[in-house]
């Protein structure tokens, strides 16, 4: 997959210019035919402006704003919000497991979602390529658990034949392979975003239900059809802890992480999910609730 530069390699900011890198994924990266560009901008851009100069080089992508989201520098931000010379511009298409249940998003920009990025040391928060074979969750419980712990709740997520719901443009897609069973799953990520998130999702756990040995794995790569795609572990003295802190664990993973998956069939590809939520659902009575 080719990375495209606009401009020439050399550039410094100057009166009349910044040079910013967008990075492009899955659907995106596929109808671009690119990872990455280098756009040249006014200095007062804004996100909304390396959109607009993306689709510019790229028609094909216009169709798809309305699933987009943003981030800057590794952080989910909003379309308005200004941009400075190097930064990266991060398009995201629909996520994995998508937003779920509706939500009330932090204000983008504001750094809201990443006030809870410190996790203690027990846990951990794996993007990773290679298997997760049968015993994972028993290897990551003799991990993290104590003689505290009256419970371990243990979540895998496999890949199963029958096919999720299509991204938003993918339809007609879905619609050619309906009726054929999935062969495997392939999946990508933003790693090092997709890492800080999982940091994110870990310290509201710590706040919200008190658990701080939890393991959340995710692999990356082609998933075969039983295999695992995701792991996750909560260990607490009580199992009422547990089943939340596990619950939250991939629920937010799966609706804010951005890490992106393709169903392939025996002649093609579906992705799936749906527009990522840019951060944690609010609480309620120390519980995580959809806002409505």
């Amino acid at each position: 997959m080719s990375t495209v530069k606009e401009g020439g390699d050399a550039h410094a900011a100057s009166a009349t210019t910044i040079r910013v890198r967008v990075r492009l994924f899955a659907i995106q990266r596929e109808l671009a035919g690119t990872r990455e560009i280098a756009l040249d901008l006014r200095p007062e851009a804004t996100v909304e402006d390396a959109w607009q100069a993306l689709v510019s080089r790229f028609p094909v992508l216009a169709p798809g704003r309305p699933a987009v989201r943003f981030a800057l520098n590794g952080v989910y931000a909003d379309a308005g919000d200004r941009l400075a010379h190097g930064d990266e511009v991060a398009c995201i298409p629909p996520v994995s497991g998508g937003a779920g249940d509706p939500a009330v998003d932090p204000q983008p920009g504001s750094g809201a979602t990443r006030t809870a990025a410190a996790v203690a040391s027990p846990a951990i928060l794996e993007v990773r390529e290679g298997p997760l074979d049968a015993s994972v969750v028993v290897d990551l419980a003799a991990r993290l658990s104590s003689d505290d712990d009256g419970a371990i709740v243990a979540f895998v997520g496999r890949t199963r034949r029958t096919p999720g719901t299509p991204a938003p443009g993918q339809e007609a897609e879905a619609a050619r392979h309906a009726g054929r069973t999935v062969e495997r799953l392939e999946y990508e990520a933003h790693e090092s975003m997709a890492a800080a998130i999982l940091a994110e999702i870990a310290g509201e756990i710590a706040t919200r239900f008190g658990v701080t040995r939890l393991a959340i794995v995710h692999r990356l790569g082609e998933v075969p059809l039983g295999e695992a795609s995701v792991a996750v572990v909560a260990c607490a003295p009580h199992r009422d802890a547990a089943f939340d802190a596990a619950r939250y664990a991939i629920d937010e993973t799966k609706a804010r992480a951005p890490i992106w998956k393709a169903e392939r069939f025996a002649d093609g590809h579906v992705w799936i999910g749906e527009p990522a939520r840019m951060g944690p659902r609010q609480r309620n009575g120390g519980a995580a609730e959809p806002e409505p």
